[in-house]
């Protein structure tokens, strides 16, 4: 039975006990209020009987993984729970404090508040996409770079705005990235820094690529679109969008680097 409510959600202890506790209680009185059943932490035949066709209506919406593809939900375990934890962890989305290698209601809300952060659908499960962005293994992206660099270069001029996401208003320097990267189709998350911990890390940019920099010693806070011949282009709080360069000392002195979407 712990291991049913594990599989559903409801039992977040790490290890399955075979000792009908207080923790095994409460996840049979959630699973009982959720399913309009008599709170009473008993597991009675009624509620045995839910447990299990809560099961099989779950096991359709959780189809098993072809050989080579990324799927992991509730109920699943092993090294690839244990690293996408991990990851989770690194980001400050898993604040359970072990890395448990099961996949549990814990690892499911970690991984929605991910998804929601990269842009992406909030399903509580790691598909091939969310796996990809989460692991920094993502492949080579296809967007139209000539594309994206003219999109940005008709944007040149328009004035800085915190907050500012569009062109009628204005853009900050992440408003502008998340703006010109949605016309491509790839949707970013909207601050800087949440941007940064999605990307892939490039050693040396190539035009469509990210640049970061620390403008406020306190990590990635300043971001632009590389645009090649060692030039970017961003919205400057003190020039609106524009183009500088990588070799500028002001820009120099605070790269941080360059990540591929």
């Amino acid at each position: 039975m712990q291991q049913n409510l594990k599989q559903l959600g409801y039992f977040t202890y790490p290890k399955i006990t075979g000792y009908y506790g207080t923790v095994t209680a409460t996840a049979v009185r959630q699973f009982q209020k959720e399913y309009q059943l008599p709170v009473t932490g008993a597991a009675d035949g009624a509620t045995i009987a839910k447990i299990n066709e809560a099961l099989k209506k779950q096991a359709p919406s959780y189809p098993p993984a072809s050989q080579g593809t990324i799927y992991l939900t509730i109920g699943s375990a092993g090294d690839q729970v244990k690293q996408v934890q991990a990851k989770l962890k690194q980001l400050g989305y898993f604040t359970y404090p072990e890395i448990t290698g099961y996949y549990g209601a814990i690892t499911a809300d970690a991984v929605k508040r991910f998804q929601n952060s990269a842009g992406l659908k909030a399903t509580g499960v790691v598909d091939a996409e969310t796996y990809e962005r989460l692991t920094g293994q993502a492949p080579q992206r296809k967007l139209d770079v000539i594309e994206l660099v003219a999109d940005a270069s008709e944007l040149l001029g328009k004035p800085y705005v915190w907050g500012g996401q569009t062109p009628e208003v204005g853009f900050d320097c992440s408003g502008l990235i998340v703006y010109l990267f949605k016309k491509q189709g790839i949707s970013l998350p909207r601050t800087v820094a949440t941007i940064w911990n999605v990307g892939t890390p490039v050693s040396s940019p190539s035009v469509g690529d990210i640049v970061f920099f620390n403008t406020s010693q306190s990590g990635p806070s300043h971001a632009g679109i590389y645009i090649g011949n060692r030039q970017f282009i961003h919205s400057g709080s003190s020039t609106g969008v524009t183009i500088s360069s990588l070799d500028n000392s002001y820009w120099k002195a605070r790269y941080l680097g360059a990540k591929r979407y």
